[in-house]
Order: C-alpha cells, then structure tokens, then sequence
C-alpha cells in the first residue's frame, strides 16, 4: 500500500473524530494496562504524538516493550489500532504540540521538569462504524430484540499499514 493508499486514507479520516485514545500497554509482569490519553497530533502517515510525565507507568511500559494497543470510541464509531510506541525526548516538538489544556498538568510549560512524548507508530486496525450514529443503533438493537434478527447497516474493515 502507498502512503496515500486507501486504508491510511480511512485512517486519517477516522482519527479526526477522536480526542482521546486509551493506550495499552504491558506491565514487566505482562499485565495489561489502559492508559487514558489526549492525542496531540496525528501525522498523516499513521503516527499518533502523547504528551506524558517522564514518570508515567505508560513511559516505563513503552521504554521496556514498545507493542501497544490503541482503542477510540464516539457516537457510532470505534476504532482499534496496534503499533510501536517510542518515548522521544525533543524540545522542539515539545514545543510545537504544546497547548494551554496539557499545562493543567505540567504548568512550567514545555520546559517543565518529567514531561516527554511518546509516539505511536500505527501498525494496523479494525473500525466499526454505525450507519446514523448513536440514535441509529438504539434503534437498531430494539428492533434485533424484538424480531430476533442481528442488527444489519454499518461498517467494519481491517487494515495494515506500512511500517
């Protein structure tokens, strides 16, 4: 697949409905753990940018394996991705991703001491997507219960990005 081919397309598409991600990640005991995180920035090849503490359990999961888990949900639409995270220690696009909204969190700015970033490389997903959005689905899934049939419409496709 091209880096404009039609399931990054999607993918770049779907991610402009989402905020926040909870990320998964694996403990050094293998426990899985669910951190939730605003996305930053979205690059148009798949990556995804979190602005974290240096301290953060995420960080130390990462730093140790880099295999994560990404989960989205909205009215209608979730959508699932599996990548490599790294932790990147840069000044400068600290600095550029930087907001009002993360200083609530660290309020000495860019330069607070114990903040860091951690990049997702999108490997791969799955998304679902409801034709008609939340209204639509309650609907669909009386009318399942009452006819007894599974609820038809919507979407659902998987994919593989490049690495």
């Amino acid at each position: 697949m091209s880096s404009t081919g039609p399931e990054l397309d999607k993918l770049n598409e779907l991610l402009k409905k989402f905020r926040f991600a909870m990320v998964t990640t694996r403990a050094q005991d293998g426990a899985l753990h669910a951190h939730p995180l605003t996305v930053q920035e979205t690059e148009s090849d798949g990556d995804l940018w979190f602005i974290v503490g240096s301290h953060a359990s995420a960080v130390e999961h990462v730093r140790r394996d880099p295999k994560v888990g990404l989960s989205f949900s909205t009215d209608g639409t979730w959508l699932s991705l599996a990548g490599e995270a790294e932790v990147v220690d840069d000044l400068a696009k600290l600095k550029e991703l930087w907001s009002t909204s993360v200083e609530a969190w660290f309020p000495d700015g860019p330069e607070s001491p114990g903040v860091t970033l951690v990049r997702v490389n999108t490997l791969s997903g799955e998304y679902w997507g409801s034709a008609g959005g939340r209204i639509a689905t309650a609907i669909a899934l009386v009318t399942s219960k009452v006819t007894g049939e599974r609820p038809q419409g919507g979407e659902n496709e998987k994919f593989d990005l490049p690495e």
